[in-house]
């Protein structure tokens, strides 16, 4: 068998409306059994599917129907065609400043037409993919995969055959589209403005109907095991979580910080209060008038006790260095608003407790949403030593109690192995 990929160069700047398949048509020669791979822009160019969007966020919104997981300013979400794709495959490269591109929305459809219009002018038999560039899960870089398909099978199901030793194959479903789009892609190019690629050689796969399109590829969400994944990746956020005390000097994204108190305000907390107040403190003006403020009154206590001379001081107060050393600081507070007045002191230390357990249940939802924000965090308690220093230097309400502070950033180093730790160590049962 011989395989040839061949780029289909001079197709000119697609405009909306144009006739794509003449312009393809004239570009080539095509023989029975091609199958042209197109590139989505210039049949998203050609649909009309240019939009003038200053806020491209506000346009990945509006393709998308779920999102699938968010690192910063990277959004993995599934469009309205069930792709699971960054940004809902919103594009503004190769194209004017100030517009996105969007998908064609049905890509199927677009193939379809595209196929039979081709058809129709060069007289050949031919099959049509529509393709997009796709990240994968588990593996770095980018390749191309089909979107839209008409006159061959997106997937080749190859069980039930034997291998060269008889073995028969149980598994095997071949994603004969994506193999060729990645392949297409050898000579088309991210930046080479050769938009359609020739896969020649391959004529047995081309079908008399246009077939089912690409919707066999997309994987049903019952078969889906990492769909949701809640509790595999709450538990890989849990486990990669560690308090990291060296940072690098790049900033913290405010909306990170924000997102991941979104998932501390989620704890349990008694009598359906609120009893978490975060105090975010991103200027770093503030960090240091703040700490500053910290250092003078420990000293001033530690200086009171027998023993302590000023060597002993710097040294214990250096331990505070992880938050002056860090780029962003978050101070958690306790409010106890809604708690019940007790008479007796035993009742009112219980009342107490339960609500400072809900603000230490606050602050590992947030440490944890750091971690998957993919940021280093140390919890520190410093501040419930001074908690009015602390309010005095931030202008905070005098029922708010700092429950310690929380350096933030991105790590410097990468955290070393620790051994896993089982439960059973810690688990009583009656």
């Amino acid at each position: 068998m011989t395989l040839e990929v061949l780029g289909v160069e001079g197709i000119p700047e697609i405009e909306a409306g144009a006739d794509l398949g003449e312009l393809i048509a004239k570009a080539g020669t095509y023989q029975d059994g091609d199958v042209l791979v197109v590139t989505s822009k210039i049949v998203s160019k050609a649909e009309g599917r240019l939009l003038r969007a200053a806020d491209r966020e506000a346009a990945i919104d509006a393709e998308s129907v779920r999102l699938v997981a968010r690192r910063g300013p990277v959004r993995i979400v599934e469009n309205r065609n069930g792709f699971v794709m960054a940004a809902a495959g919103v594009d503004a490269s190769n194209t004017a400043p100030g517009t996105v591109l969007l998908l064609p929305e049905d890509p199927d459809a677009s193939a379809r037409a595209l196929r039979a219009r081709l058809q129709q002018l060069t007289g050949r038999r031919l099959a049509v993919l529509v393709t997009d560039t796709f990240g994968r899960p588990w593996r770095n870089g980018l390749t191309d995969v089909a979107i839209g398909a008409a006159g061959l099978s997106a997937l080749e199901d190859h069980r039930g055959r034997t291998d060269g030793y008889g073995n028969t194959l149980e598994q095997t479903v071949v994603a004969t589209a994506d193999e060729l789009a990645a392949a297409a892609d050898l000579v088309k190019g991210k930046t080479s403005g050769v938009p359609v690629a020739v896969v020649r050689g391959l004529g047995h796969l081309v079908t008399a109907e246009d077939g089912e399109g690409v919707r066999p590829l997309v994987r049903p969400s019952v078969d889906d095991m990492f769909r949701l994944g809640t509790s595999e990746a709450l538990r890989q956020a849990v486990t990669l979580r560690r308090t990291v005390r060296s940072f690098t000097a790049e900033p913290v994204d405010p909306a990170a910080v924000r997102r991941a108190v979104a998932a501390a305000v989620t704890a349990p907390a008694p009598h359906h209060t609120t009893p978490w107040r975060f105090v975010l403190l991103e200027s770093a003006d503030t960090r240091v008038r703040l700490l500053d403020a910290m250092l003078d009154a420990w000293r001033r206590d530690l200086r009171e006790l027998d023993g302590w001379d000023e060597a002993r001081i710097a040294r214990r107060t250096a331990r505070g260095n992880v938050l002056r050393d860090a780029p962003y600081l978050v101070v958690p507070c306790l409010v106890t608003d809604g708690a019940h007045d007790y008479p007796d002191q035993r009742r009112a230390a219980a009342e107490r407790e339960m609500f400072t357990v809900a603000a230490g249940a606050a602050v590992q939802n947030l440490l944890v949403a750091l971690t998957g924000e993919g940021y280093g965090s140390a919890w520190v308690s410093s501040t419930m030593f001074c908690r009015a220093t602390v309010r005095e230097a931030l202008d905070l309400p005098d029922g708010w109690d700092p429950m310690g502070a929380v350096a933030v950033g991105r790590p410097a180093e990468a955290p070393r192995a620790r051994p896993e730790r089982g439960a059973e160590a810690f688990i009583a049962v009656r």
